[in-house]
Formats: C-alpha cells, sequence, structure tokens
C-alpha cells in the first residue's frame, strides 16, 4: 500500500512538472486602472491558486476561533439506557 502510494505522489509530480514545462509562454494579467502585469504563464496560475488558498483560510478563521475558544452550541446530551429502553422497537420484528 506504501508503494502505490509513493507510485500516485510521483505520478501527480510528474503530471504537474509536464504542465509547468508546457506553460512557460508569457501570458498578461490585466488589472485595474490599465495596470498589466506579464510574466510567465506558470507563475500566474500558481499565484491565482496562493491567492485561492489565502483566501479560504481567511474565510475559515471565524469558524476556526470559535472552535478554539468554545463558543459552540452544546451538544445534545446522549440519552441514557434507562430513557431508551421503553422507546426501542423489538429487533426484528419479535
Amino acid at each position: 500500500m506504501r508503494l502505490l502510494k509513493w507510485i500516485l505522489k510521483a505520478a501527480v509530480f510528474f503530471a504537474l512538472f509536464a504542465f509547468a514545462l508546457n506553460n512557460q509562454q508569457d501570458a498578461t494579467v490585466h488589472l485595474l486602472f490599465g495596470h498589466q502585469w506579464r510574466g510567465p504563464m506558470m507563475l500566474i496560475v500558481l499565484t491565482a491558486f496562493l491567492v485561492g488558498v489565502v483566501v479560504g483560510v481567511v474565510g475559515m478563521l471565524p469558524a476556526w476561533w470559535r472552535r478554539g475558544t468554545g463558543q459552540l452550541p452544546a451538544a445534545p446530551r446522549p440519552a441514557s439506557p434507562q430513557d431508551t429502553r421503553d422507546t426501542l422497537a423489538p429487533p426484528h420484528g419479535i
């Protein structure tokens, strides 16, 4: 199983490496107010991915903060065996 994981990781790495090698031509990103940024397409794709990761992490920070400070609503108390004795149906129609 460990060998299969390494083979899968290597395949993903080589696929991404081939993608990077095939996208080395310059690309232009047109920003606001007439500004533009020119760079290798792979760098632009990587930058867009990293911006997405940062936005996702920043969006999750409030939920992580609430979970870490214990401000989540209290979980319902599990029923004791005595509470459920009367409500359980007989097994398999017996």
